[in-house]
């Protein structure tokens, strides 16, 4: 039997999208009449074999019926507004998650922030710079990385979290953990979001918990654990792999809204895997939710540009996002804030001129 996908692309921007949307020539991504489509990838997978091709949106009547309701149902997600289920988060602009390790062997930042007055120094920075979310982690989940204990976790970041809500009211609090205990501890002290990188496969009651609080959820994929995760990754095809990871996770869970999905960027992937990824991202706008992408600081641009790599890797970061806004990516997981967001408004101000 057939499986088909449908990813958005030839896309527009600014006035121009808009004249197209206007005339009906052109889709909204997303709700956002700012980026528009007139063409689609579709990709018919049987088995293991997979076959794509691109098709104007007006040639959708040459498709069989079966094909054509499944691609016209695909591209009502497409092009839907996402709905604001996050506190002063608006999926129609570009958000910011700036990343809180609190982890004495995080890759980029290990140690960094772990002493309270540094790390709400850093929370303070981040919000003034422009992040609209603040990550907060005591677990690093770098590769090779072995499972830290409950009670540790939480030690690591409790200060933050118990006093987060009390000082940055308007601020989104997202909590980095697989672990279900620190989730209800977490939703207890207003946790706005549950940022889980194992896709709540690690603990088995996680599900149940974040159900059971109606929180907002990223649900991440990641092969394997941190600590195997790059020990050579495969995939019959990491695009189509990874969008029916999500798409079982939120059938079989009942998952139909308050969900983020974030395709892991890193995480049991190989370059190839993840520059097919970042560069093909706009078919996970078929499952109609918001995406998540974490490019910061990541290997990738290590391997891409070689000698002139450096520790914060800002350039290779902000290259990756700005692709990623392109394609309509709503939100942003980065360490360096301040340049991300500068990126971002000198770069929507160009498109959209």
């Amino acid at each position: 039997m057939n499986k088909y996908y449908t990813r958005a692309c030839n896309f527009y921007y600014g006035n121009q999208a808009k004249k197209l949307i206007k005339k009906k020539h052109a889709l909204p991504l997303c709700g956002n009449n700012n980026i528009a489509f007139d063409k689609i990838e579709i990709f018919t997978r049987k088995k293991r074999v997979i076959k794509s091709k691109f098709l104007p949106i007006k040639n959708l009547k040459n498709l069989n019926q079966n094909k054509q309701k499944i691609v016209k149902n695909h591209l009502i997600k497409i092009s839907q507004k996402r709905k604001n289920f996050l506190k002063n988060v608006n999926f129609k602009e570009p958000s910011i998650m700036g990343i809180l390790n609190l982890t004495p062997d995080s890759f980029s930042d290990g140690g960094k922030f772990n002493n309270h007055r540094k790390s709400l120094k850093h929370i303070i920075q981040m919000i003034k710079c422009g992040a609209d979310i603040i990550d907060v982690g005591g677990e690093s989940t770098r590769p090779g990385s072995e499972t830290v204990e409950v009670k540790k976790e939480w030690r690591r970041i409790k200060k933050v979290v118990t006093s987060f809500k009390k000082r940055f009211k308007k601020t989104c609090l997202s909590v980095d953990t697989r672990k279900s205990d620190l989730m209800i501890k977490s939703i207890k002290h207003r946790a706005d979001l549950i940022n889980d990188v194992s896709g709540f496969n690690y603990d088995k009651n996680s599900i149940s918990i974040i159900k059971k609080y109606k929180i907002p959820r990223v649900i991440h994929h990641m092969k394997g654990t941190p600590a195997n995760m790059q020990n050579n990754p495969k995939y019959n095809n990491v695009l189509l792999d990874i969008y029916d990871f999500f798409e079982k996770k939120i059938k079989e869970n009942n998952l139909k809204d308050k969900v983020i999905i974030d395709p892991g960027i890193g995480f049991g992937k190989t370059l190839k895997h993840n520059l097919t990824l970042i560069s093909k991202i706009s078919l996970f706008h078929s499952l109609g939710f918001p995406i998540l992408v974490g490019t910061s600081r990541k290997r990738f641009i290590n391997q891409i540009s070689g000698k002139y790599d450096n520790k914060d890797r800002t350039g290779g970061t902000v290259a990756s996002i700005l692709f990623l806004l392109l394609q309509g990516v709503q939100i942003y997981r980065v360490h360096n804030v301040s340049d991300v967001k500068q990126g971002i408004l000198v770069f929507n101000k160009i498109i959209n001129n």
